[in-house]
């Protein structure tokens, strides 16, 4: 058992991720950048009132609506001016923190290997009215280039069924945003 340990440590003090001077595990710049702006612009969104900063869950919704831009492999200009448009009329932040969180949320989706993963936060911090208010913003940026992608439309249902929304607001929220972009 002992020998393990030390053959594990040994291991590890050879690790180019292990400082030995320092005796602590190295973290790349990337997760550094990601932890400070989690640590200085996020707050829980079990906060009851939060004075400044962004909720966990508007950047898993922002991080959603970055998977609906990028699932029809075409980035339009128009797709990124609505999307930045949703985001500044969902939150009410300074363009540094919000150019700060598009950066974020490009990451993050960019690292994720699910939907759960945003889907998650969204169920536990969202009431229904706000998960209504996200499937139409997904409808208004699949619909800013002037087409609809059967990509778009599937990754939204999925979505949809993941957040618990019901089919008939899906499908109303699908025509609101259709009506919106076609004036």
């Amino acid at each position: 058992m002992l020998q393990d340990s030390l053959r594990h440590y040994c291991i590890i003090q050879r690790s180019p991720r292990f400082d030995p001077q320092r005796r602590e595990f190295l973290v790349p710049t990337m997760l550094k950048a990601i932890k400070v702006f989690f640590e200085s612009k996020l707050v829980q969104a079990t906060a009851e009132e939060p004075e400044s900063g962004v909720l966990k869950t508007d950047l898993a919704s922002a991080c959603l609506l970055i998977e609906v831009m990028k699932s029809d492999h075409e980035l339009d200009d128009r797709e990124a001016a609505e999307f930045i448009e949703v985001l500044s009329k969902q939150l009410d932040i300074s363009d540094e923190d919000l150019a700060d969180l598009v950066a974020l949320a490009e990451t993050e989706a960019q690292q994720a290997t699910s939907l759960y993963e945003f889907t998650s936060l969204i169920n536990a911090g969202y009431d229904y009215a706000h998960k209504l208010a996200l499937i139409e913003n997904m409808w208004r940026i699949a619909y800013s280039d002037a087409k609809l992608d059967k990509y778009e439309e599937h990754l939204i249902r999925r979505i949809s069924d993941l957040i618990y929304v019901s089919h008939k607001d899906f499908m109303r929220t699908k025509h609101s945003a259709r009506s919106g972009a076609a004036d």
